[in-house]
């Protein structure tokens, strides 16, 4: 029977169904952090059981860790208890923690691909909920909760309803300066934060097929926000190409059966998906949110949509986040001041992301008024980039430089806006006081953060010259 990738995956790791029928499915590989790891450990503890399989789980340090200068495990006052309960968890179940002075650690799902923990066809779960990202690695991904994380400690699977299965095509090219970060903006926009409820969403097409794996990465890590299960895409020799070496991949003969195995590692030509859509990029500009809902999004050049246009509790919606928002129907954002820019989190803090903001940042400097600030998505990242000499262009146009955590992501740490700031962020999400209460978040892609961080305004990124990196 023709299968779709997603399929394939899932159907090789089910171990078993239940009475509710919900599937069981084998995890190959576990990633969980401080916020909710130290919880489950300590049921974990309480029921005296074991972890399943230690050397398939590991832990990292990054939603409560400092990231200013200098930090040390004691600079976050709320994160310091739960690293420690991290560090103890670590050494009573005996699984690979990424310390906050470690060259591993970061975020967890920008750790876990560049490590190489996750392969194309593997399965992976992560507590949080933008474990969907490595789906841009062809690894079918899910998110649990702290029962959920409990159950994948002690027995190495979870316990899943099968989705649906929904592909969208993306068609076209997308044109100098538009990214995936707009693309993934765009999709949310027309599908709405439940467009996609239910379903596992496969990226296809042209326009996936051309991202880099960076790319891909960032498509993936927003599946989550318009409501889908995990969202992937095929992998290819690109991908690959981009594991080979890396430190927990596999290597020699076992590298080889997993390359050749992924030939099959794609969608039957006649398989079948729930829903189907296709969507021509070709005429994208860089996309912002204007809301508080990664849906509320426009193209920075177009009007601001009209509530009443729309209609019922979404006009509602929509009118209130106008309110807290502090625009009206009718405007551009294009122009609207910002005080203070974050270029950093899962989504887009690789060091390609860096390097796209640099090149419209050099030669550049950050105005009065305008708080900018780097959060490089792991401490490889950080390394690169500082080998490169992008921090240097950062810090020399007026942004701080800081070491990898989520961040502003969250507005954990510190890493907060005041009340009533405008925000330009790089990370996935921009609900009513995300990034701290009364903050004005907007969501964009690298280079459009850099070109508002340099000019004090929201602006069309493609409008300034990007100097060379």
């Amino acid at each position: 029977m023709p299968q779709t990738l997603a399929e394939k995956i899932w159907n090789s790791h089910v171990v078993g169904r239940r009475m509710d029928d919900k599937e069981l499915l084998y995890m190959d590989r576990h990633v969980m952090h401080e916020l909710h790891a130290p919880r489950a450990m300590r049921r974990l503890s309480e029921a005296k059981r074991e972890v399943r399989r230690p050397d398939l789980t590991f832990g990292v340090l990054d939603h409560a860790v400092a990231t200013v200068p200098g930090r040390t495990a004691e600079s976050s006052a709320d994160g310091a208890p739960l690293a420690k309960a991290m560090r103890e968890g670590a050494k009573r179940f005996g699984f690979r923690l990424f310390d906050i002075d470690e060259p591993e650690q970061g975020i967890a799902h920008v750790v876990a691909p560049e490590l190489g923990m996750v392969m194309p066809g593997a399965t992976h779960a992560c507590p949080d909920s933008h474990a969907c990202t490595v789906g841009g690695l062809g690894a079918l991904a899910f998110a649990c909760g702290t029962s959920e994380l409990e159950h994948v400690l002690a027995t190495q699977v979870i316990a899943l309803t099968r989705p649906k299965q929904m592909r969208i095509r993306l068609d076209g090219r997308l044109g100098a300066g538009v990214t995936a970060k707009d693309v993934i903006l765009h999709l949310i926009s027309r599908l709405g934060i439940a467009g996609a409820r239910g379903h596992i969403v496969e990226f296809a097409g042209p326009v996936a097929r051309d991202l880099s794996i960076e790319g891909r990465l960032t498509l993936c890590n927003m599946a989550i926000e318009m409501g889908a299960r995990t969202g992937l895409i095929a992998p290819d020799a690109k991908t690959f190409a981009w594991l080979a070496g890396r430190p927990w991949a596999p290597s020699g003969a076992e590298w080889d059966q997993v390359v050749n195995a992924g030939a099959a590692l794609t969608s039957d030509d006649d398989a079948h998906f729930d829903r189907d859509l296709v969507v021509d990029c070709s005429a994208l500009e860089p996309q912002v949110t204007w809301g508080t809902d990664p849906s509320h999004v426009v193209g920075v050049n177009e009007p601001l949509p009209d509530p009443d246009a729309v209609g019922g509790d979404r006009a509602d919606a929509m009118r209130r986040a106008y309110e807290y928002m502090g625009l009206r129907p009718g405007m551009k954002l294009a122009g609207q001041p910002v005080h203070r820019v974050f270029i950093g989190s899962c989504t887009n803090a690789r060091l390609e992301d860096l390097e796209d903001a640099a090149a419209i940042v050099r030669g550049r400097h950050v105005p009065d008024g305008v708080r900018a600030l780097v959060v490089p998505g792991s401490t490889a990242v950080k390394k690169d980039a500082e080998a490169a000499g992008l921090d240097a262009v950062f810090r020399a146009a007026g942004f701080e430089w800081h070491e990898s955590g989520c961040s502003m992501c969250a507005g954990a740490n510190g890493d907060a806006a005041a009340p009533g700031q405008r925000v330009l962020s790089t990370s996935n999400r921009n609900f009513e006081g995300r990034q701290g209460p009364g903050v004005r978040t907007h969501l964009v892609s690298p280079a459009m953060a850099a070109a508002a961080a340099v000019t004090g305004t929201i602006v069309d990124a493609r409008t300034l010259e990007r100097a060379g990196n």
